[in-house]
């Protein structure tokens, strides 16, 4: 299940809090407070598990790193 497909089905059943409290007790995606799945873009907030630049506190995604690189001092030797 994806971050939307609970989302809009919450929609559909917000009129009955009986099944809503069910829903959630059951579909909602489990808080996470360390690990890949945790790891988001501070400029885009992309949450991709592949490509993600945390080293030096930096928390940018694999394009939004390409963009700002050279602002931020690093050289491409290739």
């Amino acid at each position: 299940m994806t971050t939307s497909d609970y989302k809009k089905v919450l929609k559909q059943i917000k009129s009955k809090p009986a099944k809503v409290k069910k829903f959630k007790k059951h579909n909602l995606p489990k808080e996470r407070s360390c690990g890949r799945a945790n790891a988001k873009c501070g400029r885009c907030g992309r949450t991709g598990n592949g490509g993600h630049v945390g080293k030096y506190g930096l928390d940018l995604c694999r394009c939004c790193f390409r963009e700002v690189a050279t602002s931020l001092g690093f050289k491409k030797f290739s």
